[in-house]
């Protein structure tokens, strides 16, 4: 195991980081952006950390970031847009509980809602210092998103990584 690798098992206080799937039925994949901004509230409401939605795909940033904005008057959710340069901004200069970006912020320390094809570790590879307390994976119910969950499972399972899942 590499050192990075040995760093992120650490990174909870030696307890193997957590990586949660959510496989969705073909209900919630319809509504796949409230359930996203729903289960992004759900982790803000249990914890005190920030959340990255990482997002390689730019029409579904778009559509996130507008979604995230018009929740309820009393629970829209504040968030902040990352833009990859080579100016990108420092963890400390990051002022939202919810981060939108194609990439992780070095110095990130929170949880991840992964919603790309690859697994978080293929971020973390290209940023010093991030490590996620948590990752969170969506899978839709196609044949396509099923393969890649089943890919990235396998990934974080030879990492040693905490896996649950849960069907909704």
């Amino acid at each position: 195991m590499s050192t990075h690798q040995t760093t992120v098992n650490n990174a909870t206080n030696g307890n193997k980081l957590p990586v949660s799937f959510y496989v969705l039925s073909d209900h919630k994949a319809e509504d796949f952006l409230g359930f996203i901004s729903q289960l992004v509230q759900t982790a803000l409401n249990k914890s005190n950390q920030s959340l990255l939605l990482l997002i390689d795909n730019e029409s579904l940033l778009n559509e996130l970031d507008e979604a995230l904005w018009s929740q309820q008057a009393v629970s829209f959710i504040p968030h902040q847009l990352l833009v990859a340069s080579a100016t990108a901004p420092a963890t400390d200069d990051l002022l939202a509980p919810v981060l939108l970006g194609d990439y992780l912020p070095s110095q990130f320390k929170g949880i991840v809602l992964n919603t790309t094809t690859r697994a978080v570790n293929d971020f973390m590879s290209t940023t010093s210092n991030t490590l996620p307390t948590r990752i969170l994976e969506i899978i839709k119910p196609d044949t396509t998103s099923m393969q890649q969950g089943r890919e990235k499972y396998k990934r974080y399972q030879q990492l040693g990584y905490e896996l649950t899942h849960f069907k909704v």
